[in-house]
């Protein structure tokens, strides 16, 4: 799941990789049923859904769970999962964009505006915090896959906004209208993607300080906790020292 890093190493720290594991297999298998009912079964004629196996492979997700969730599509599923985004201000005015795939949306609705409410957030309406943000095509490539300087080629060569390295992955950007002909320009070079996808950008960041950044990490805790969530994206940042503070 995409869109806020500082959350996710903080709740590997918190001891909660496990759960993590288990609640993203779930949605990753949701996500791959879903792709493969409205295409094809097959990866290579179904770019939702070669993204959403490659996603699930750089998880680690067993491909006998890949493989059963592509079947299960093919079989008669009593639910029909519709994409619903909703926004919102969370902790601090950290703005917040939720992505839920749901077979029962009042549910999701209520369940996220609770957990809002909860943190002394609001729930908004459409619009109300996306302005904030721009949707953007995002790759990741593994960073042991290529050098710094070839995947910025590749970038460039693909038709690309831009490319930053971090500690594990090269994070290649582009306009959300050029995200299909760079992704296909990037996977005649590289086949093993750990993410192809749309993603929320924040356009600026709100600073948190300590306070503000517990609640903030608590309250993103429930949201992704939330079955029907499958991702979350925010505008905070955070003081790196804050961060291994929080250990």
């Amino acid at each position: 799941m995409a869109g806020h890093s500082h959350f996710k190493n903080m709740m590997h720290r918190k001891g909660r990789a496990d759960k993590i594991r288990s609640k993203m297999f779930t949605k990753l298998s949701r996500e791959i049923t879903v792709s493969a009912k409205l295409g094809t079964p097959d990866p290579e004629m179904n770019p939702r859904l070669r993204a959403a196996v490659q996603t699930a492979r750089a998880a680690n997700m067993p491909k006998d769970n890949i493989e059963r969730a592509i079947k299960k599509s093919q079989g008669n599923i009593d639910n029909s999962y519709e994409f619903s985004r909703y926004e919102g201000f969370g902790p601090g005015r950290t703005g917040v964009i939720i992505e839920v795939l749901t077979d029962n949306k009042n549910r999701s609705v209520s369940n996220i505006r609770t957990i809002f409410q909860k943190f002394g957030g609001t729930l908004g309406e459409t619009g109300s915090v996306s302005y904030q943000f721009e949707q953007i095509g995002q790759i990741k490539i593994k960073k042991e896959l290529m050098s710094t300087n070839d995947a910025l080629e590749l970038a460039i060569n693909a038709g690309a906004e831009d490319c930053v390295t971090t500690d594990i992955h090269h994070e290649i950007n582009c306009k959300k209208e050029e995200f299909n002909s760079v992704r296909e320009q990037i996977e005649k070079k590289i086949k093993d993607l750990s993410f192809a996808g749309l993603i929320w950008s924040p356009l600026s960041k709100v600073n948190l300080d300590k306070e503000t950044f517990a609640k903030v990490v608590n309250f993103l805790e429930q949201i992704e906790d939330d079955d029907d969530v499958q991702n979350v994206f925010t505008n905070f940042e955070v003081d790196e020292k804050l961060l291994e503070g929080a250990n």
